[in-house]
């Protein structure tokens, strides 16, 4: 990951600020504590390969979930437990991987989160108060953000992100404990609170500025091309999953991550011989066209 954030064409693609995460449906063949049923995705039972994907084309995490289990909850655990030189700043998801909860925990932990929201014209917006005016916005701006709540739990608020951030506490088992409690308790109400404010201020960016949205789904169609590059690659026993423990699935998602991020670095390396050789030869190469070059073709690949 350190070698190719520092390739000068990988410099190109992006800083190594911004990423974006998805899940890969995976088949698995037996019984297996987190693979499920879903006829949709699998003929018999499956799994999720949850994947961090920077944008530089590198993929600096993955976690084995359950196919049932909302994106939402997994999604700050690779970014919070990031080894590598990415300075990742910003994160985008698709629908499945947004809640309130996720835009409030994003914020308190300095970042910006930028989903790609489905139906976002149905979203509804917040105000601070009822006497704020929201004009042409009216329709959708419906719902009032509770402004007490959040001032009273604020120090609960920075110190659930002092956790996060020092490892204390995992995202995605923080955000499972909130999700099994029966009636949401008041620190679930003041995240909630909080996230909706963040989200407002987020939609009215995103309905606001073309190159934002385009940049968001540039990035999620970066995954997307990985996500191909690793289906690819995944031929073992026809891209079933056969092992039954926990940590033989995982072993398997990092390889995959592994294998993924070599052929992404050997492509980068000689397409940058490529470049080199044509311009020794005069031939004129554009420079922003190397934005549109990616990484993740597999054609010459022999699996």
């Amino acid at each position: 990951m350190n070698y190719h954030h520092r390739l000068p064409l990988s410099q190109r693609w992006g800083g190594g600020t911004l990423s974006s995460s998805d899940g890969q449906r995976i088949p698995v063949a037996g019984k297996s504590r987190k693979a499920t049923a879903l006829p949709r995705y699998f003929r018999y039972q499956g799994l999720t390969f949850y994947s961090w994907t920077s944008d530089q084309l590198s993929q600096y995490g993955t976690k084995v979930i359950p196919a049932t289990v909302r994106d939402a909850t997994y999604v700050l655990d690779a970014i919070l437990d990031n080894e590598t030189e990415l300075t990742i700043l910003e994160h985008a998801t698709d629908t499945a991987g947004y809640t309130d909860i996720v835009f409030a925990l994003f914020d308190l932990l300095g970042m910006q989160f930028a989903p790609r929201l489905r139906d976002i014209g149905d979203q509804q917006l917040y105000r601070l108060s009822r006497e704020q005016k929201a004009r042409h916005l009216a329709p959708r701006m419906r719902g009032i953000i509770r402004q007490d709540l959040i001032l009273r739990h604020w120090d609960d608020l920075l110190r659930l992100a002092g956790s996060l951030k020092r490892g204390w506490v995992t995202a995605s088992l923080f955000i499972s404990k909130l999700q099994a409690y029966p009636r949401q308790n008041v620190l679930t109400r003041a995240l909630q609170a909080y996230g909706r404010l963040i989200k407002t201020l987020f939609m009215l960016r995103y309905l606001e500025n073309t190159d934002y949205r385009r940049r968001i789904n540039a990035q999620l169609n970066k995954g997307e091309s990985l996500q191909a590059l690793r289906d690819f690659l995944c031929v073992a026993d026809k891209g079933v999953i056969r092992r039954k423990q926990e940590e033989a699935q995982t072993n398997q998602a990092l390889c995959l991550n592994l294998v993924t991020n070599a052929v992404v670095i050997w492509n980068t390396v000689y397409m940058q011989a490529v470049l080199d050789q044509l311009r020794t030869e005069g031939h004129p190469v554009q420079e922003d066209d190397l934005v549109y070059v990616s990484p993740a073709r597999f054609e010459h690949i022999h699996p």
